[in-house]
């Protein structure tokens, strides 16, 4: 399986090939739609993520010590981002996701290309997955004890 720092390299390889930001948005919105949409029944209040402008869903499922994500978003820009973290960061333990170091997002000069709610939803997106991995960090911890 590919280490987390791999899927960030491909990451930067498909967005190395453009250079227009016209480009780049085009094919955060491919990745967006090349996800299959989140099951309704995970399109809770619990799931949406607070901090987002657009409404921004992510379901976290604890197996066999990984944390399986999927998520979901009415705005198409935001399911592009979204896809793209569940990418870096699904099927991983926790503890690799609290480590990981998410340099892609600067590589493809994603934060330098964002407007200001949508770079404070990028912010909310990295904490929520970031609280499952801890949650899920310290649950296993107490059932190890």
């Amino acid at each position: 399986m590919n280490t987390i720092n791999d899927i960030q390299d491909e990451i930067i390889e498909e967005f190395d090939g453009f250079t227009d930001w016209l480009d780049r948005y085009a094919l955060i919105i491919d990745m967006g739609n090349a996800v299959p949409p989140l099951d309704e029944q995970y399109k809770t209040p619990d799931n949406l993520i607070d901090g987002c402008q657009s409404r921004v869903w992510l379901q976290a499922d604890y197996v066999d010590g990984k944390v399986h994500f999927q998520a979901d978003s009415d705005a198409i820009i935001v399911k592009g981002i979204i896809s793209m973290l569940v990418r870096v960061l699904s099927d991983r333990t926790p503890q690799e996701i609290l480590d990981a170091d998410l340099y892609f997002i600067d590589a493809i000069g994603l934060h330098d290309h964002l407007s200001p709610t949508r770079s404070n939803g990028l912010l909310a997106m990295l904490k929520q997955i970031r609280a499952y991995a801890l949650a899920f960090s310290l649950k296993e911890k107490q059932n190890n004890q």
